[in-house]
């Protein structure tokens, strides 16, 4: 009969627990990732600019560009100064349906645009007939193309609801660099999720993290010496607070004028 052993029976126990407390600890450790939540529904009004092409809507202040190969098409929106957020509301996303007017076209529950734009005071005419983006009124000034899913372009102007909604994204965050090996200047396209950023820190191959400060729209900056290094981003979210991390997004011969795409994105 095969006798008992304690100490080999008490060292199994003892590694079971040690096995146990590091799968706790690793479980306990594991962040999952923060899913934006739509938001209530409140009330706006709603103009557009522009013709059907929607080409007086590329660039625009948040440093987009051309919003057709940057992904962003024609169903954009310029926001007046209380939703613009001093350019930190560029890239969130907004449900809007028409309501209360003849104009609405019936039986279309809303469409979705992507902030790209600010819609600028106009202090020269009242704000209930004209200056429509002046504070504090809350506006939403679309592309031609996007307004006319809700409501006939003759009405000018119409009541609306809306609501953020999450940005829904193929891919990952792109990032357009300019500036030189001394200052960098990066545009952050295609965010998910929120679709905002608050924060950015770059890090080159023989750097720590270096904290960029807002430049304006979704452009951030970094005065630094970071040529022939390759780059690295950290990426907060303004809405979430959620932090991610781009690893190696650019080559060590990286250049100006050139954009360079990751397969990380918030949700």
């Amino acid at each position: 009969m095969t006798s008992f052993d304690p100490w080999s029976f008490n060292f199994f126990s003892m590694t079971l627990a040690t096995l146990a407390i590091i799968v706790s600890k690793s479980l306990v450790t594991v962040a999952l990732p923060i899913e934006f939540r739509p938001s209530s529904w409140s009330l706006a009004h709603a103009t557009f600019y522009g013709d059907e092409t929607a080409s007086e809507t590329l660039g625009g202040a948040c440093g987009y560009g051309n919003l057709f190969s940057n992904g962003y098409g024609t169903d954009t929106a310029a926001l007046s100064t209380t939703l613009f957020n001093n350019g930190f509301a560029c890239g969130t996303c907004y449900q809007i349906k028409c309501v209360e007017s003849t104009w609405c076209y019936p039986g279309v529950p809303f469409t979705t645009v992507t902030a790209t734009n600010l819609c600028p005071p106009n202090w020269a005419q009242d704000s209930n007939y004209g200056g429509w983006c002046n504070p504090p009124r809350v506006h939403f000034d679309m592309s031609k193309p996007a307004f006319m899913k809700i409501a006939q372009w003759k009405a000018g102007i119409v009541p609306v609801m809306y609501r953020r909604v999450p940005c829904v994204r193929p891919g990952g965050l792109r990032f357009y660099f300019q500036g030189n090996g001394y200052w960098l200047l990066i545009y952050v396209m295609n965010v998910g999720g929120g679709g905002d950023i608050a924060q950015m820190w770059v890090k080159g191959s023989k750097t720590g993290w270096i904290s960029m400060s807002h430049n304006w729209g979704a452009t951030y900056q970094a005065f630094a010496t970071l040529g022939g290094q390759s780059l690295s981003f950290k990426i907060t979210s303004y809405t979430s607070k959620e932090t991610i991390i781009a690893w190696d997004v650019a080559p060590a011969n990286w250049n100006e004028g050139s954009t360079y795409t990751t397969d990380v994105n918030f949700h």
